[in-house]
């Protein structure tokens, strides 16, 4: 009997493959993306200390969304990390998508991130 792969494990694999390359320093940290089905949330990540600098996500009272699986959602999401990530005075990160499609809301949250002043 053929058995059918989980589509988060082959996700996770394409994650590993990426952050082979993909390293956060503290001058040039990590923005890392999970997507789940109700929610996302994106982190600025320094992978030499291991420490988180700034997260955002949609369950944030910031923002006070009522879906938080959809375009708009991911979008605000990336408005409101790139905000927090320029006060703690970090303007050029390294984007990690973990291991999903550019597309969608991850590639809303990139493009609302570029657009709030975040380089990437």
């Amino acid at each position: 009997m053929i058995s059918k792969v989980s589509k988060n494990v082959t996700r996770q694999k394409r994650h590993l493959r990426l952050r082979q390359t993909l390293k956060g320093t503290a001058s040039k940290p990590r923005l890392c993306v999970f997507r789940s089905n109700k929610q996302i949330y994106a982190q600025v990540i320094d992978d030499l200390t291991g420490k988180t600098l700034v997260s955002a996500s949609s369950l944030d009272k910031d923002l006070k969304l009522a879906n938080g699986s959809n375009v708009e959602a991911a979008k605000a999401v990336g408005e409101l990390v790139a905000k927090r990530a320029l006060d703690a005075k970090i303007e050029t990160v390294v984007f990690d998508r973990g291991g999903y499609l550019y597309h969608g809301r991850i590639a809303a949250l990139a493009e609302a991130a570029r657009a709030a002043g975040l380089k990437f």
